[in-house]
């Protein structure tokens, strides 16, 4: 699947960030995407009025040079073109416009300048919202599929071809794959870190993180975090733990 986004602001420095900063994200995520990028309203509106769809539009509100507004591109969208499925979140330089925003239900509200921590949030957002991500962990022993929610999945370990499920619940379960396609394609997104080559961990049951090894919350077990990972490791620690303090 390809999410498809629009980014229509005025202020050239102002997309420009904020698309290197989805590009970024998105990438780290493995998620196909498609941008535009628009500098007024009405060239928004009149894309759309062809035919061209958008999963999430990032649209500012006040357009120096412009007789359309922010808003008004919104009314548009929601109720000349009917269109109540594509999200909306509205950047801005002051706070004072969200009251005005009710109507179009837009999605957010971010404040410039931009944080990137603020962007990844509602990318995340989009993405459960739409189906474009799963709550739930995925995985196939012979013909038999099966499902577990991520939350209850402690950590992952590698034994040579295969992979060991270590849940809350204490039950385990074996299956084959790789770590780092599993990783990848379902637990990076969802705040697991990567501490090894046998490991990948669910953040919320890390009790402590030392330079070398972490530690499983609840459990006395230890895991060792590979050297030439540490420093990525642990800034990825920290990043998630930033953005949940914001959140």
């Amino acid at each position: 699947m390809t999410l498809f986004i629009a980014i229509c602001d005025d202020e050239k420095q102002v997309s420009a960030e904020l698309e290197r900063a989805v590009i970024n994200i998105l990438n780290k995520w493995n998620v196909k995407h498609e941008i535009d990028v628009y500098y007024t309203g009405e060239a928004l509106c009149k894309k759309m009025e062809t035919g061209a769809y958008y999963d999430l539009i990032f649209l500012d509100i006040v357009f120096a040079r412009n007789a359309i507004t922010g808003v008004d591109a919104g009314r548009f969208i929601r109720e000349r073109q009917k269109n109540n499925l594509v999200s909306i979140v509205y950047i801005s330089w002051e706070m004072k416009y969200s009251m005005q925003l009710f109507d179009i239900r837009p999605l957010n509200f971010l404040i410039k300048p931009l944080k990137y921590s603020k962007i990844e949030q509602v990318l995340k957002t989009q993405l459960e919202l739409t189906g474009f991500w799963s709550s739930v962990f995925t995985y196939k022993i012979g013909h038999d599929a099966y499902k577990v929610q991520l939350k209850e999945i402690m950590y992952l370990q590698s034994i040579k071809r295969k992979l060991v499920l270590h849940l809350s619940t204490g039950d385990s379960d074996i299956f084959y794959g790789t770590l780092k396609d599993v990783f990848a394609e379902q637990l990076q997104r969802f705040d697991f870190l990567f501490i090894h080559a046998s490991y990948a961990v669910n953040y919320d049951y890390i009790a402590a993180m030392k330079y070398n090894e972490l530690f499983i919350i609840n459990n006395a077990l230890s895991l060792p975090i590979a050297q030439h990972r540490r420093i990525e490791v642990r800034e990825a620690y920290y990043s998630i733990t930033e953005r949940r303090k914001m959140s």
